[in-house]
Parts: C-alpha cells; structure tokens; sequence
C-alpha cells in the first residue's frame, strides 16, 4: 500500500513538472472585456500568443501579456534544464472569473441615484507541454 502511494505521488510530481501556471487577481477590466482577449491565445503555442497578445490593440492584452511572461518564466524555473522554444509550450487552460465590484452611485433626475457597478476579474494561465495534451 505505501509503495503505490509513492510511486502514484511521484508520477503526480513528474505531471506537475510539466506545467505551471500564474494568476492575476482584481485586474481592474471587467470580465466581458478580458474574455474576448483571452479567447484569442486559448490553445495557441506561447510564441504564438505572445504575438497576438504584442499586437492587439485592446488595453486587457498588455495586462495579459505580462502574465503570460509569468507563466513561461514559472515554467522556467520548474524546468532548470529545459527550454521554452523545444519544449513546445501551448496555452493550456486560461480561465476569466469575476472578481471584486467597487459600488459607486451617480446621480440621477429627480433625487434618485443609480448604482454603477465597476468589476474587475481573476485570470489564471495553465502553460502545457503539446505532446502532454495529445495523448490525453
């Protein structure tokens, strides 16, 4: 019993060598608007979406584009000997979440006041391995 708990905790090691990830909590965008960027790298090979992010004209992508950096370099530090151009890193997994709303009234005719409601979102990037995703 204890010998398969080890060899199954060192295969899950291994599995987590080959990805990593990064977060970036209460970007001050709102979801919607971060989505449709996050749309245009999800699956893409990192070079790939490194590009697409540098060149897009929407203010979430540079905000997207830092954290991507993170992640290559989190990547980086997990794999001391590996390299990012042979390792053929693909955007695995990039998740939007809604996060804190600031609560502001503005003022409206007739000494009512509507609320307006600024969001800001969690987004988190799993960098994979192609070849790991494959033969999933």
């Amino acid at each position: 019993m204890g010998v398969r708990k080890r060899e199954r905790a060192e295969g899950i090691k291994e599995a987590n060598k080959q990805i990593a990830f990064a977060k970036l909590n209460n970007c001050p965008t709102s979801p919607r608007k971060m989505r449709l960027v996050a749309d245009l790298v999800r699956g893409q090979k990192v070079e790939r979406a490194l590009n697409i992010l540098r060149f897009s004209t929407k203010e979430a992508s540079r905000k997207l584009e830092k954290l991507l950096l993170s992640a290559i370099n989190n990547w980086e530090q997990k794999n001391a000997d590996g390299n990012v151009a042979e390792a053929g890193l693909i955007v695995k997994e990039i998740r939007v979440d809604g996060g804190m709303m600031l609560k502001r009234l503005r003022p409206a005719p007739q000494g009512r006041a509507h609320r307006i409601r600024k969001r800001s979102n969690h987004v988190t990037i799993v960098l994979g391995q192609l070849d790991n995703t494959q033969s999933n």
